[in-house]
């Protein structure tokens, strides 16, 4: 059986640091696509905003505390960020990532995968 990792909140705040910066490429690369690619500059700018929210949170350090603080960020009825296409949209993809960040939390996986692109 495979060995379980001891949460690390020191690599999960650089694994968000890395996600906002490549986050912020890939809105910029959606950008130069023009009107067809307004849906992938918000699935980044998604990524962007919850990633640059949690990167500086004291509750990263415990992994339950990480956890809750996911949850309640869900909760929320709406989200505002600057540069968004559709409103709509963007809630569900922040609501998405969050919801990502939650599997990865509750497994303590993927935050090693500092690459830029991701599955």
């Amino acid at each position: 059986m495979a060995e379980t990792q001891a949460w690390d909140g020191e690599a999960v705040r650089n694994w968000l640091e890395r996600r906002v910066a490549a986050a912020r490429s890939d809105q910029v690369t959606a950008e130069r696509g023009g009107r067809d690619r307004q849906d992938d500059c918000d699935k980044a700018a998604a990524e962007e905003m919850v990633c640059a929210f949690f990167k500086t949170k004291a509750s990263i350090r415990v992994q339950a505390d990480f956890l809750e603080d996911l949850k309640t960020f869900i909760a929320r009825d709406e989200y505002l960020w600057s540069g968004v296409y559709n409103d709509a949209k963007f809630d569900r993809h922040v609501r998405t990532y969050a919801r990502k960040l939650v599997k990865m939390a509750k497994g303590n996986t993927g935050f090693d995968n500092v690459a830029h692109y991701q599955q």
